[in-house]
């Protein structure tokens, strides 16, 4: 009895260390998340193939833009670019397991340099890939509005000294380029948590999508206006070339209002939940 006493008091013991040590509130923190499910992660990989197949097609693309030379095919070069660039950010992102990144498949907030979570760096680096990609597909649309502004520059004011539209596009894209540094560069100086790095992309990406509504709307309107002009001027047809327009602001707007409400809500939702919980794990 006294042997048998002896071992059930051990292992009491034992069981009370494990319960407080970091090990088994780390695994009681894994088994709380919600795991990744079948069919999310076979949409992921449907999806990770489909842009592995848009990187190939852009690839094709733009090598034969790139053989064509000339100033002309600068722009077109620069957009399937892009596009290539964004398939290839969201081809890695959405084929790689969520479990390669963290163990956790719900929100979870990470600092940091913290011992507790040598996952951060991971975590850190799909942020930054989610953010890199979402970067450049905002750029693809980014290109071709400053194109339009351009054209649209000199036909409205012919005499207006017009800034190069290669030179706009850059400095525009660095300064989202500027924003996602400073982004991760708080975050290395454990200003806020991966949440907060989520949310400055949520904020930042809503009011781009908005100012794009805005902007492909009133150079889209613009755009009609002048091949409707120029049509009747030279007695020829301009019925495609007002459809393709018509056709481009849909998709845009489409896109970038979506964009922008579902930001705009997910930014929101992680504003509540952190303001209640300090964390926006419930979410």
């Amino acid at each position: 009895r006294s042997i048998n006493g002896c071992q059930s008091g051990q292992s009491d013991t034992i069981h009370i260390i494990m319960s407080s040590s970091p090990l088994h509130r780390a695994l009681g923190l894994v088994t709380s998340q919600v795991p990744e499910t079948t069919f999310e992660f076979y949409s992921d990989a449907a999806l990770g193939v489909a842009f592995l197949a848009t990187a190939i097609i852009a690839a094709k693309r733009m090598s034969y833009s790139r053989s064509q030379g000339g100033a002309e095919t600068t722009v077109v070069t620069a957009f399937y670019s892009l596009i290539l660039l964004t398939a290839t950010l969201r081809t890695i992102w959405l084929i790689v397991p969520s479990t390669f990144w963290s163990p956790y498949y719900t929100p979870h907030a990470v600092m940091a340099f913290d011992p507790d979570h040598p996952e951060w760096f991971l975590k850190f680096l799909e942020v930054l890939l989610v953010g890199a990609g979402s970067l450049c597909l905002f750029s693809i649309f980014i290109l071709i509005l400053v194109y339009w502004a351009d054209i649209l520059k000199k036909y409205f004011y012919p005499g207006a000294r017009r800034s190069k539209p290669m030179v706009t596009f850059l400095v525009l894209v660095s300064v989202l380029l500027i924003v996602q540094i400073l982004n991760a560069t708080l975050f290395l100086m454990k200003n806020y948590s991966t949440e907060g790095m989520i949310l400055v992309n949520a904020v930042t990406l809503s009011l781009v999508s908005l100012v794009c509504v805005c902007e492909i709307t009133i150079f889209s309107h613009r755009f009609r206006t002048v091949l409707k002009t120029l049509g009747a001027i030279n007695q020829v047809s301009t019925e495609s070339q007002v459809k393709r327009i018509v056709w481009i602001t849909v998709t845009g707007n489409l896109f970038f209002f979506t964009r922008a409400f579902i930001e705009t809500i997910f930014a929101v939702m992680l504003v509540v939940y952190w303001h209640k919980y300090g964390s926006v794990a419930e979410v």
